[in-house]
C-alpha cells in the first residue's frame, strides 16, 4: 500500500508577541504611533493662544529622576524633583522619600518595619512632601514596577527621610493639558527571560558592539532573539520513524508607543494611546506525526520574558510594564504525518486607544511576508500546530492590555484505501487539505484608566478573531 505525497506551497504563520494578521480599524487613527524604526517623536500641539504644551517622549536615562506635581492650584506644573523612593510598601502603600536614591530593584523592608512614624525627625531628610503631592518614580525599592501615587497623610520623619501614606494617582494629574506621542526602543538587555524548556537560546545585540547568545549567533541591533527546539508526544504504537518535534526562532526589535492628548489636570484627556510596535522575523519546523489528548490540544510554554521600559516623558518617568509568555501548541490524531517549515518577516502593532467619543478600542495590525516554504502531508488525518504569544501591556504594574495570538498551520485528509485481489497496488483516493490561520484573543482592562480616563466598568473584549486561508489542497490518489 502506498499513498501520494503532497507538496504545498508557501504559507503563512505569524509570530512573537501581538503581531495579529489582521487590523482593528478606529476611526482615531490618527492617535496610534506608527509602527517601524526606532524613533522619537515629538508631538505637534499647541493651544489657541500659541503656547507649545508638546512633550518629546525619550527613552530614559539610566539615572531618572522622580516627578512630583503639587495640589491642584494655578500654575500647577509637574518638575523634577531631588526626592526619590528609598523603600515602598505596596500592601499599606507607604513609601519613604529620600534625597539620596538607594538604586532600582524590589526590597523585602517596608517603610514602617525599617522607619517607624514615631521615630524621630533626621535633620539629613527635611520635610518636602506635603498632602496632594502626586509623585512618578522609576522602578525603586519596593516598587520594582515603577510608582504612581498621591501623598494623602505625612506620617513623619525617620532615619532613612519622610514617611507619607499615599493612594493611586493618574497621569492626568501631572501631564495637565499637555501633549506627548511617541515611540521608544527597548534595550534587548533589559529583558528578563525565564527559560522554561532546556533547549533555548537567548540572543541579542545593542549598539556599542554589546551581544550576548550563542556563539556565531546574527542578531539585528537592537534586537532580541529565542531559538527553541522540542519533541512532542507522538501517538500510541508509532513506529520509531514517526518521532515528532517542533523547532524554530523568534526575532523581534520591540518599541514602546505612548501618546497623551491632555485637557487639564482634573479632566479626561482627550487622547491616549498605549501599545507595543516593531519590526520582527521568525522560523518555524514541525515534523514527524504528532498526537494530543482527544479534544484537549497541547500547550507546552517555553519561555516567560519581562521588561520595565521607563519613558521620559517631559520631567514624567512613564514606566511600561511588558510580559510575554511565548508556547507551542499542538492539537493531532496521530495519524498524519508532516514536515512543514517557514520563514516570515514583517512588523507588528498592538494596544489600546482612547478617545473621547468611543472611549478605549483595541488596535491590532500586522504587515508581514514569507519565504518560499517546503511541506508535506502523508496519510489520512488531522494536525494543528501553533507558536503562540501570550502577551500583556501596562503602566506602573497595573495591567492594561493582554492578548493571546495564536497563529496556526492546520492539515487534514481523508480518503479510502482500497485493497486489490489481482494482487497489483492498492488504490487511495481521497482529498486533502492544509490552511493557515490565527487566533487572537484578549480584554483592555479599566487599568488603563490609569491614564486619567474614565474608569471601564468591566474589561473589553479585543474580541474572538478567528482568520483562516487555504494554503493548497486536492486529491489523493494512485
Amino acid at each position: 500500500m502506498r499513498h501520494r505525497r503532497a507538496l504545498l506551497p508557501a504559507f503563512a504563520v505569524t509570530s512573537l508577541f501581538l503581531a495579529a494578521a489582521c487590523s482593528s480599524a478606529s476611526p482615531q487613527a490618527e492617535e496610534q504611533p506608527a509602527a517601524g524604526h526606532a524613533r522619537q517623536i515629538q508631538a505637534d500641539a499647541r493651544t489657541t493662544d500659541g503656547t507649545d504644551h508638546s512633550l518629546a517622549v525619550a527613552a530614559a536615562p539610566k539615572t531618572t529622576a522622580t516627578a512630583t506635581a503639587s495640589p491642584a492650584g494655578p500654575g500647577r506644573q509637574a518638575h523634577k524633583s531631588p526626592l526619590a523612593i528609598s523603600a515602598y510598601d505596596s500592601h499599606t502603600r507607604r513609601a519613604v522619600l529620600s534625597d539620596k536614591p538607594k538604586g532600582k530593584g524590589s526590597s523585602s523592608g517596608s517603610p514602617s518595619s525599617s522607619a517607624g512614624a514615631s521615630a524621630t525627625a533626621s535633620p539629613s531628610a527635611p520635610h518636602r512632601a506635603a498632602v496632594g503631592d502626586v509623585i512618578a518614580s522609576a522602578p525603586a525599592p519596593g516598587a520594582p514596577h515603577g510608582l504612581l501615587a498621591k501623598v494623602t497623610k505625612v506620617v513623619g520623619e525617620t532615619d532613612g527621610g519622610t514617611e507619607v501614606q499615599t493612594e493611586p494617582a493618574t497621569l492626568n494629574a501631572l501631564l495637565g493639558d499637555d501633549t506627548a506621542k511617541g515611540a521608544v526602543p527597548v534595550d534587548p538587555s533589559s529583558f528578563a527571560v525565564d527559560k522554561l524548556l532546556p533547549d533555548v537560546k537567548v540572543s541579542w545585540s545593542k549598539a556599542g558592539d554589546v551581544h550576548a547568545g550563542p556563539k556565531g549567533a546574527t542578531v539585528p541591533l537592537g534586537s532580541l532573539r529565542l531559538d527553541v527546539s522540542a519533541s512532542v508526544p507522538t501517538a500510541e504504537g508509532a513506529p520509531a520513524s514517526a518521532t515528532a518535534s517542533v523547532n524554530g526562532f523568534v526575532q523581534v526589535a520591540p518599541q514602546v508607543d505612548f501618546s497623551y492628548g491632555g485637557a487639564g489636570t482634573d479632566a479626561p484627556p482627550g487622547s491616549a494611546y498605549l501599545g507595543v510596535s516593531g519590526d520582527w522575523s521568525s522560523g518555524w519546523a514541525v515534523r514527524g506525526r504528532a498526537a494530543a489528548a482527544t479534544g484537549t490540544p497541547l500547550r507546552i510554554p517555553f519561555a516567560k520574558l519581562h521588561a520595565d521600559p521607563v519613558l521620559q516623558v517631559g520631567p514624567v518617568p512613564v514606566v511600561v510594564n511588558l510580559d510575554l509568555t511565548c508556547y507551542f501548541q499542538i492539537s493531532a490524531d496521530g495519524r498524519v504525518t508532516v514536515d512543514v517549515e517557514q520563514s516570515l518577516k514583517g512588523d507588528f502593532k498592538a494596544g489600546g486607544t482612547f478617545g473621547l467619543a468611543r472611549g478605549w478600542t483595541p488596535v491590532s495590525s500586522s504587515n508581514m511576508t514569507s519565504t518560499p516554504v517546503r511541506a508535506s502531508l502523508t496519510t489520512a488525518g488531522s494536525v494543528k500546530t501553533s507558536l503562540g504569544a501570550e502577551a500583556t501591556v501596562g503602566l506602573y504594574g497595573a495591567v492594561g492590555v493582554t492578548a493571546d495570538l495564536a497563529p496556526y498551520l492546520r492539515g487534514e485528509a481523508s480518503g479510502t484505501v482500497t485493497a486489490a485481489t489481482d494482487g497489483s497496488a492498492p488504490k487511495a483516493e481521497g482529498t486533502w487539505g492544509v490552511y493557515g490561520g490565527v487566533d487572537l484573543s484578549g480584554t483592555l482592562r479599566l487599568q488603563l484608566s490609569i491614564f486619567g480616563t474614565p474608569v471601564i466598568q468591566r474589561s473589553i473584549p479585543l474580541g474572538s478573531l478567528h482568520r483562516e486561508w487555504k494554503l493548497a489542497g486536492g486529491s489523493l490518489s494512485s
